[in-house]
């Protein structure tokens, strides 16, 4: 396995299909998914999103999405994980997750949010988070339809000098 760090035009499509076998994300999800995807492709340096890219040989089976947040002095948003459903469980995600937050600290960011739904579907993710080490800054009722609210996680990371 390697975590790779630079986004390359081959990868959209392979990141396209693990997105859709996780079974996990809707139609406008994707759509948001693969933006970041081809802004980075389209801006490379100078896009504001840092990808991971984990792989097996020469099979993509994982990637993460993290960028600073502009307009502040420390923080950074994670704005997506997914690892292949066959490859979930043997900790690939916390893998990628621990990486961008190496990543991150480097950058000088010490606090990490992320979002994610709180339909029953997204119990696992939460959990997950939940054992990384992040914990619960807010939750939104109806944030993002009737029943689906967002839950807001947040890590504080150990400053690197």
């Amino acid at each position: 396995m390697n975590i790779r760090t630079d986004l390359r035009p081959e990868d959209r499509t392979p990141l396209e299909k693990l997105l859709r076998d996780t079974g996990f994300f809707n139609p406008q999800e994707l759509e948001v998914a693969l933006e970041l995807v081809d802004d980075r492709l389209a801006h490379g340096e100078k896009s504001h999103y840092r990808f991971l890219v984990l792989e097996d040989g020469d099979e993509v089976v994982g990637y993460g999405c993290w960028g600073p947040i502009p307009g502040t002095v420390a923080s950074a948003d994670f704005y997506w994980l997914a690892v292949h459903p066959e490859r979930q469980g043997k900790g690939l995600g916390r893998a990628l997750l621990d990486a961008a937050e190496t990543w991150i600290a480097r950058e000088g960011r010490t606090r990490v949010y992320l979002e994610t739904s709180t339909r029953p579907q997204y119990v696992p993710t939460r959990a997950f988070y939940l054992r990384c080490g992040y914990g619960i800054a807010a939750e939104l009722p109806d944030f993002y339809a009737p029943g689906d609210g967002k839950a807001i996680f947040l890590k504080i990371l150990p400053r690197v000098h």
